[in-house]
């Protein structure tokens, strides 16, 4: 940034305009920038990932345990399920109770999450509070 002076014939005063043309050219540049780089920042979703680890659960006898297996069959206890109306006409039973019991998800390994998604979906529509998924820990030494 330099200061133009007049022309020097005597003419003693100062000119103190400055050249904006720059400034103006880098904010230009730094707003683009920002454009780009603020919705790539907000798409961005910040998540915690489960870590791995055995929690001890005790399992009552009141708990609700539906299975998936790796077809995508759903089983009340042991009992296969007709359909997706009987587990929600079952769900809406369990939900009446008081205290309400917990619904524990066994899904196969292999199965889809169609499966899985259908019997949570069925779960949410009847009211039931509390939804848990059995896993097993992973192997150890490894």
């Amino acid at each position: 940034m330099a200061m133009n002076r007049g022309p020097s014939e005597g003419d003693d005063e100062v000119m103190s305009a400055i050249n904006t043309t720059p400034l103006v050219d880098v904010m230009l540049v730094l707003l683009i920038i920002f454009l780009i780089t603020i919705p790539a920042v907000t798409t961005s979703i910040k998540v915690s990932l489960p870590k791995q680890r055995v929690e001890v659960r005790e399992t009552k006898p009141e708990n609700i345990i539906i299975s998936v297996d790796p077809s995508g069959r759903s089983y009340w206890f042991d009992a296969p399920l007709a359909g997706p109306d009987e587990l929600l006409k079952r769900l809406k039973q369990t939900a009446q109770m008081q205290p309400q019991p917990e619904v524990q998800i066994r899904g196969d390994a292999s199965a889809r999450y169609d499966g899985v998604g259908r019997i949570l979906y069925a779960c949410q529509l009847a009211g039931i509070a509390k939804v848990t998924f059995i896993t097993e820990p992973p192997a150890s030494g490894g």
